[in-house]
């Protein structure tokens, strides 16, 4: 293909990018070295027939004309990276000087809000991603022996958790974890505990968190196992019966290799799912007992007396960065797997 012609067959694509992309990347970055402005304040008396007294207002005048002449606000370096809200360098560092244990550290460190967010982004992702594609490859296997009868209803039914939308579905699975829910009232009598909910245990949270993510996760790896399943040679199939292969040694020497490179796919698409955990933190109004690093940037924007961009911005870089760490060993695996193939 000449040079001419393959790059106007991909420039829409690479116009797609810069400006979807690229340039929204860069301006985040920009924002992330800057922090509102400080409110301007202003001394006023206000005289009544019964006296007057001062009051400290904020200048709107002075503000606008601030916001007008910087509109990104003042810079302010890498300070944003480095608050308490963030990397919290000055606070861990008198927290290490203070020569407590290590059990102590680590907890005072978790609770910062910066590294709770990532603590439990970090385990949602490695615990719900492999169980969501377990689950995924399950169901896909069960569906794929169904006579042709039921595999329509099965498919259905396997395919409704991506049907509802993800804050829907979260706030049914709350209100259902209620104490006067029906989840929630049985967990209440199996344990005994009348106390027990959601809010007042960090653990059950988790956990509920952790299941309704396992549940909406499954959905798409079993469509994607399932179709990838369709495509296993079953004259292969057949002979590792005929050699006297059962089930599991079928699963395991012919299946699970043919859909390994789908598996990778699953794998990426999933973690980079998983890391921007959000809507089911909304839904059950987990925010006292877990909270996410897109729960850190939707609480700066929209949490707050006054939209914190800065802040935003910087953990949203964080959160780019760490998505790049999560999905640098698959996508170095694949990369390798490619090249041994070309070879």
């Amino acid at each position: 293909m000449p040079h001419r012609t393959f790059f106007v067959f991909i420039f829409p694509s690479i116009l797609a990018m810069l400006l979807f992309i690229s340039l929204p990347i860069v301006s985040v970055v920009v924002q992330s070295l800057f922090v509102q402005h400080e409110a301007v304040l202003v001394t006023v008396e206000n005289c009544t027939p019964f006296g007057c007294e001062s009051q400290t207002r904020v200048d709107t005048e002075a503000m606008q004309k601030l916001r007008a002449e910087k509109p990104l606000g003042q810079f302010a370096g890498f300070a944003n990276y480095l608050n308490r809200n963030h990397l919290a360098v000055d606070e861990i560092s008198a927290i290490l000087s203070d020569n407590q244990g290590l059990g102590d550290v680590a907890t005072r460190i978790f609770n910062l809000p910066f590294y709770k967010a990532l603590s439990f982004t970090l385990v949602y992702c490695f615990l719900v991603t492999p169980l969501a594609m377990a689950l995924g490859f399950a169901i896909a296997l069960a569906v794929n022996t169904l006579p042709k009868l039921l595999k329509g209803p099965a498919i259905f039914v396997s395919l409704l958790p991506m049907i509802i939308t993800p804050l829907v579905g979260s706030l049914i699975l709350a209100w259902m974890f209620n104490p006067s829910g029906i989840l929630g009232a049985s967990l209440q009598s199996l344990t005994g505990d009348p106390t027990l909910s959601l809010r007042a245990s960090p653990m059950l949270t988790w956990i509920v968190l952790l299941l309704y993510g396992v549940w909406t996760n499954g959905p798409f790896s079993f469509v994607v196992f399932y179709a990838g399943l369709q495509t296993v040679p079953q004259d292969t199939v057949e002979s590792a019966r005929i050699d006297g292969a059962n089930r599991w040694e079928v699963t395991r020497y012919v299946l699970i290799p043919h859909l390994a490179p789908l598996a990778t796919f699953v794998a990426l698409v999933q973690l980079m799912d998983n890391f921007r955990v959000f809507e089911p933190i909304v839904g059950f109004s987990a925010e006292a007992n877990a909270t996410s690093l897109s729960w850190l940037v939707f609480n700066d924007l929209v949490g707050q007396d006054s939209q914190l961009f800065g802040s935003a911005a910087a953990t949203s870089v964080i959160t780019i960065v760490g998505v790049l760490i999560l999905l640098a060993p698959v996508l170095r695996r694949t990369w390798a797997d490619f090249n041994r193939k070309a070879v």
